[in-house]
């Protein structure tokens, strides 16, 4: 019941578990940004690395570091602790670690997304990177607040462009209780003030202090049964993804021209 981090093995061990497990991977997703007045910038990044550990555990799945820095520019520079890739930036780094997968033999590749920002460029690459490597790399997304039956009611419960709000908050009393700012937590509320509005506006002009939603409702409770949700979910996923093939046979698409985007 140990986890697989591909950082901690040598080549010899990850060249026989690539082998067993069909070639499966999974990356997680995280951020470093800010998370309001009470939770640590590496909020996302943690619970990335979370479920999957704990689904690595149960599965056998090996996990690659956690991506840490990618796509938070919605969150602005007005409270520090928050550094953004560009969005073409992440694109290509995902590009790019997948073409090493394929080079050194690996078949599939799951993301695993905690943090909302990175949705929107992390399906870009999914979309370009399967035809990119058709018939030899398969790669999908899933996001932890939609894993597990009740988690993206949990998630909006208290806002719906929510950030370090009561689920997120949950969670770190779970995973994390020393990280979070109990003495901070009584005046961190802030209402969500997107309801009705037709543009996107960033957080800086929709949050006074980097939150939206009630992270004074947190509790350890709603945060393990959120996690054990969001594991239970991923282990089946895993579970799934580790025999599938596309539902047409090979026959039918073997012959396509190569699409690149470098």
């Amino acid at each position: 019941m140990t986890p697989v981090l591909l950082e901690n093995l040598a080549w010899p061990e990850l060249g026989e578990i690539r082998d067993r497990t069909g070639g499966l991977l999974l990356l997680p997703l995280g951020a470093t940004e800010q998370h309001g007045p009470h939770l640590p910038v590496a909020m996302d990044t943690l619970l990335a690395e979370a479920v999957c550990y704990a689904a690595s555990a149960r599965t056998g799945a090996p996990v690659m570091p956690a991506l840490r820095y990618t796509v938070s520019q919605g969150h602005t520079p007005k409270w520090p602790g928050t550094f953004s890739l560009r969005h073409e930036t992440f694109i290509a780094t995902l590009r790019e670690l997948a073409a090493w997968a394929v080079a050194t033999g690996w078949k599939r590749l799951l993301l695993v997304n905690a943090h909302f920002g990175n949705d929107a460029p992390a399906r870009v690459a999914v979309d370009q990177l399967r035809l990119s490597y058709l018939g030899r790399l398969q790669v999908g997304l899933v996001h932890v607040f939609h894993l597990g039956d009740g988690t993206r009611e949990a998630y909006f419960s208290d806002a719906d462009d929510l950030h370090a709000n009561r689920a997120e908050t949950s969670l770190m009393f779970h995973l994390h209780p020393d990280l979070v700012h109990m003495d901070r937590l009584a005046g961190a509320d802030d209402p969500d003030r997107t309801a009705g509005t037709v543009f996107s506006h960033p957080v800086a002009q929709t949050s006074l202090n980097g939150v939206t939603g009630k992270p004074s409702d947190a509790t350890a409770e709603e945060g393990e049964r959120l996690f054990t949700a969001m594991t239970a979910a991923l282990v089946e996923t895993i579970g799934r993804a580790g025999g599938e093939e596309p539902p047409l046979a090979a026959e039918h698409w073997n012959d396509l021209p190569e699409i690149r985007y470098d």
